[in-house]
């Protein structure tokens, strides 16, 4: 009967070298990391479709005009004259008033409708007060109903390029 030799099989065993293997799988790490490309995907569209509808008429891009808000000062920067789609005014409260009537106060699909087109570009004097402009936008953009409820008129404000300074337009 043969005695196996144990020293052998114990010194021929075969050792894992882990270093190499760790080195690759983090080079394909940082392979696949770079290369990754996020792309958006296809078909997926944030569209407002309009509702179906009897009428077969092409519907309105906007229902209601953009409107200018021009607003002039004197030479010390008061105030001096408040026109809207070149229908002038002497205070905030008619702006208002008017603004109102166009847009109307209902909270129908119409109203919604006219609300969400409404776009008002306002146009002041170099000099004039700063608290002028905001009495202004105050007055376009809604008002405090009975109830103490905000109801919004126009959401959409933009400012015409500013003028040069009286002084500027001298030169």
């Amino acid at each position: 009967m043969r005695i196996r030799n144990t020293r052998k099989l114990e010194e021929e065993q075969i050792e894992l070298q882990m270093t190499p293997m760790i080195d690759i799988v983090f080079q394909l790490l940082v392979f696949f990391v770079m290369t990754f490309k996020v792309v958006a995907q296809e078909g997926d569209f944030n569209i407002k479709m309009p509702l179906a509808s009897e009428s077969t008429g092409i519907p309105e891009d906007q229902p209601l005009p953009p409107m200018r808000l021009v607003l002039r000062s004197d030479d010390e920067g008061n105030l001096a004259g408040i026109s809207l789609n070149d229908q002038p005014f002497t205070n905030f409260r008619e702006v208002n008033e008017y603004v109102r009537s166009l847009i109307g106060d209902s909270s129908g699909p119409n109203g919604d409708a006219f609300r969400d087109s409404a776009e008002i570009e306002i146009d002041s004097d170099y000099l004039l007060k700063y608290s002028n402009v905001i009495a202004a936008v105050t007055a376009v953009t809604g008002y405090v109903d009975q109830n103490d409820k905000v109801v919004k008129l126009v959401e959409k404000i933009k400012f015409a390029p500013p003028k040069p300074a009286p002084a500027q337009q001298a030169q």
